[in-house]
């Protein structure tokens, strides 16, 4: 609150204060097929991704703080590598509490993100729009702003945040080539499958690497309390295979088991 006046699943990372989500991939709808031509022409069966990842940082103000103010915030999206996402975001909203002034915040660049301070927890709607050659629909994300951490019965300190993130990729679907071309060589794209023998000409060069640095979060100032999923990624990765193995290993048992009414049909006979 502030001073007097979207489908994310998974398991959490919960270093000290800090929190993180991974979530299931964000299909990202499709734009209807026009001409046959490079701008609407799609490649079938490929696919491309952004991993990003969405959250709060909110610090208590100490001293400062008062009752309708006790914290300062900020809310944000960005690349899970801190590269520019306005390669593919063209603008961001953020819905906050209606108790704000001017509750809907739109920001047309990188990095996107807004500050505020306040004393409440809410959730933060966060929609993100899509350049032309992207994507003609919306994406609606969801996050809860947490201003106390949840497993500290200490004091609270000015130095040490309140982090909540998680965690997400944006997954196109049979993207048209000219997209696929812009932008399959930049650092904040990840191409998971790519049709076999499929031909397509050189890309260009890529967007923002020669120029001065726009929208990447490397150098942000809140940058050292960024989570790095690598690790959890790996974990969650583990856990997965062992899980497959479980339910390997429980299908066997059912295997075994499938014999054994026949056979306390025999004992029973006897």
């Amino acid at each position: 609150m502030p001073p007097t006046s979207p489908k994310k699943h998974g398991g959490e990372q919960q270093p000290d204060t800090n929190s993180g989500q991974k979530s299931q991939r964000s299909k990202a709808a499709r734009v209807s097929d026009d001409a046959a031509d490079k701008k609407t022409r799609r490649l079938k069966d490929a696919e491309i991704s952004f991993p990003i990842v969405y959250g709060t940082i909110s610090f208590w103000l100490g001293k400062k703080a008062s009752e309708f103010n006790s914290h300062k915030w900020t809310v944000y999206v960005r690349s899970a590598t801190n590269e520019d996402l306005s390669v593919i975001i063209k603008r961001a909203v953020f819905q906050l509490h209606p108790s704000f002034n001017n509750p809907t915040r739109v920001v047309e660049s990188a990095p996107f993100e807004l500050s505020e301070s306040g004393w409440g927890e809410f959730e933060i709607a966060i929609t993100l729009f899509f350049h032309n050659d992207v994507c003609d629909k919306q994406l609606d994300l969801y996050h809860q702003l947490k201003l106390y951490p949840e497993d500290d019965n200490g004091p609270q300190s000015t130095k040490k945040p309140v982090v909540v993130e998680t965690y997400d990729e944006i997954v196109f679907s049979e993207p048209t080539e000219a997209f696929f071309l812009r932008v399959q060589n930049h650092p904040a794209a990840f191409v998971p499958r790519l049709p076999a023998g499929l031909n397509l000409p050189l890309p260009g060069p890529i967007e923002h690497v020669n120029e001065k640095k726009r929208g990447d979060t490397k150098d942000h100032p809140l940058s050292q309390w960024f989570m790095n999923f690598s690790e959890a990624d790996e974990l969650l990765k583990l856990a997965a295979a062992r899980q497959q193995a479980h339910i390997v290993k429980l299908r066997r048992q059912l295997s075994m088991i499938d014999g054994l009414p026949q056979q306390s049909k025999t004992a029973s006979g006897q």
